[in-house]
């Protein structure tokens, strides 16, 4: 009698650490799969563009695929064990390669958006069979079932929490796309691997499944291991030239290539200037607004991390003090201190009258209580929504109260030949919160003809161009005023960007698709 006790008393005892190891297995699963969901996601976003766009479609299909995948569960009656672990090795070598394979299919195939459905699909199913199969494998072992789906529940929700957190903090920024898909796909595999061990008696085709789980544990070890190269041979693809620097930080994707006597920075896959004619776009940048305005004294850079407007605005003389806001504290430390960098914009970010803070400029020139007589607005191309909001009505009010009486603000503005209605859109934008807006344009070799749009908070009278220059001239400079027909559109049918209302990233979207 009492030994039939202590029995019962060691099978409780085991119920309940099972309990436990099943419901450790649901948070491992929750978190691979909400990060295989952010990472389609943030891939397709960084490949195709169109966030807003991308996130959705992702979000959707995947959430779909999973109800297919609960739906199809209940047709799974036996050997649930063996399904189990199997569905969990599928996901986590089909997740664990899903950023290679994206890559591969942006760069070597055109149907890019055909294989991301379809992994989207097969890793929604696979992961939508993977809670309904563990609930029964649970309920079959454990008796209250109010209980049991309560535990289940609560632990994915706080998967997806974890999964959702630890992505954006420490996953990518320190591991990039492919080296966090892999080591996700070996969290899939660690929980196949616990089952498979802890549950082996239950498992009709044991030795079967352990060797597959083996060989793929040992196969993405493999490439967790040269993740590293894998990554640089396929961002190799991605560039022209050959890449001297490639540095993720936790705001964007910093590339930087060298062919022959030209280096040219990306930013997120976007070329941000070519050492072979950037001093046209910055001289166009910079000293059209410094023509205009009646005072130097003072001037406000939001963006050009890269130093380059800077090392133009130091030939002023009359220059007191330079501010420059870049939120990247990495991209300012290397254009500070990359020797080819520095050397571009003439250790710029070095000089005594510049001040560097890394903050958003949206917030910047929302507390700021300074004053500027010019403001150069110098951001990547608003292909995102946190960029889309540096351009609306509401951003270009806070710039207004940032300037001067006669202050002079000047904002790159895109393509009006390749993205004429964007460019057309930051024009009226700004019209909304000044009054004088002056459009003007220049052709930059590797950029194509590019626009800016200059605001003045007060009289408007431009004098002679009176520095050093490569390009600008004061015979010249009247032509950037002029505009092609192909580079006009009619304003009536242009949107402004409203904070609310962010026309100007569908403009844009639309439009770099036949860039």
């Amino acid at each position: 009698m009492v030994y039939c006790k202590m029995e019962e008393e060691k099978e409780k005892r085991e119920s309940k650490l099972d309990g436990k190891l099943l419901l450790f297995t649901t948070l491992l699963i929750s978190i691979c799969s909400i990060i295989y969901e952010l990472m389609i996601s943030s891939i397709s976003s960084y490949l195709q563009g169109d966030s807003i766009t991308q996130f959705s479609i992702t979000i959707g299909l995947y959430m779909s695929a999973m109800g297919i995948g609960s739906y199809l569960s209940k047709f799974m009656k036996k050997k649930l064990f063996d399904k189990f672990v199997f569905i969990e090795m599928s996901v986590g070598i089909l997740g664990g390669f899903s950023s290679l394979i994206l890559f591969l299919a942006n760069i070597y195939t055109n149907i890019y958006d055909l294989i991301m459905y379809i992994l989207i699909l097969l890793i929604g199913i696979l992961v939508g069979l993977e809670i309904p199969i563990l609930t029964r494998i649970i309920e079959s072992n454990q008796s209250n079932v109010r209980k049991n789906l309560a535990n289940i529940f609560t632990f994915d929700y706080i998967g997806g929490l974890i999964g959702s957190i630890i992505f954006p903090i420490l996953l990518f920024p320190k591991l990039g796309f492919i080296t966090t898909t892999l080591l996700v796909g070996s969290m899939n595999l660690v929980a196949a691997f616990l089952i498979l061990f802890k549950y082996k008696k239950h498992i009709e085709k044991y030795n079967t499944i352990k060797w597959i789980a083996i060989l793929f544990f040992i196969l993405l070890f493999v490439f967790l291991l040269t993740g590293g190269m894998v990554a640089e041979k396929i961002e190799e693809g991605l560039y022209r030239d050959d890449i001297i620097l490639s540095e993720q930080t936790n705001y964007q994707k910093i590339v930087m290539t060298k062919h022959k006597d030209d280096i040219r920075l990306f930013l997120d896959g976007n070329l941000q200037f070519s050492t072979s004619d950037e001093y046209r776009y910055h001289e166009a940048l910079v000293h059209i607004p410094m023509m205009y305005a009646p005072s130097h004294q003072k001037v406000l850079i939001l963006g050009g991390g890269d130093g380059l407007a800077a090392r133009e605005l130091l030939k002023y003389k009359e220059i007191e003090k330079i501010v420059l806001v870049d939120i990247d504290k990495e991209m300012t430390d290397l254009c500070t201190n990359d020797i080819q960098i520095a050397k571009l914009n003439e250790n710029s970010l070095k000089n005594e009258k510049v001040t560097i803070i890394n903050k958003d400029a949206y917030l910047f020139v929302q507390e700021n209580p300074e004053k500027f007589d010019v403001i150069i607005i110098d951001f990547p191309d608003p292909n995102n929504e946190s960029l889309n909001k540096l351009y609306t009505n509401v951003f270009y009010n806070y710039i207004k109260a940032n300037m001067k009486e006669n202050g002079v603000m000047v904002c790159q503005s895109t393509s009006p030949y390749y993205a004429k209605k964007s460019f057309w859109c930051i024009n009226k934008t700004i019209q909304t919160q000044f009054q004088s807006v002056i459009p003007y344009h220049l052709q930059v070799p590797t950029f194509g003809e590019w626009g800016f749009n200059l605001a003045f908070n007060g009289e408007q009278k431009r004098k002679e161009l009176s520095i050093e220059t490569k390009y600008l001239t004061n015979e010249n400079i009247d032509s950037l005023f002029h505009f092609g027909k192909d580079e006009i559109v009619d304003k009536e049918t242009i949107d402004a960007n409203d904070m609310f209302k962010p026309t100007l990233i569908t403009y844009y979207n639309e439009e770099v698709q036949n860039w």
